[in-house]
């Protein structure tokens, strides 16, 4: 398998201790699978990752792009996928969610 040209991780909220999940896990359901079925339909190069809990609970749901270093907040929508992956495939991020 060749390195994917990017890699989107998602925050699944998942904390050490037992300690409550957060948002990002809580506002996500069925998330991943649509972000996966997206990026095979738009024949992106695009590894999904779930991570830990990426401490932007007031953020969130929360979506990194690497190795562009783009940071998207409120991404709890199909809508708010479909933004972020036009603006990778335009090659700028989506202003809308983007974290300052």
């Amino acid at each position: 398998m060749a390195i994917p040209e990017r890699q989107i991780l998602v925050c699944q909220s998942f904390r050490v201790g037992g300690d409550p999940k957060g948002v990002c896990f809580k506002q996500t359901d069925g998330f991943l699978q649509y972000l996966e079925e997206e990026i095979l339909a738009r024949g992106l190069d695009i590894l999904i990752t779930a991570t830990g809990c990426m401490k932007l609970c007031e953020k969130g749901p929360v979506m990194v792009v690497q190795p562009d270093n783009w940071w998207f907040g409120g991404v709890g929508s199909e809508e708010a996928i479909d933004a972020i992956l036009d603006g990778i495939e335009a090659g700028e991020p989506c202003a809308e969610y983007l974290i300052a």
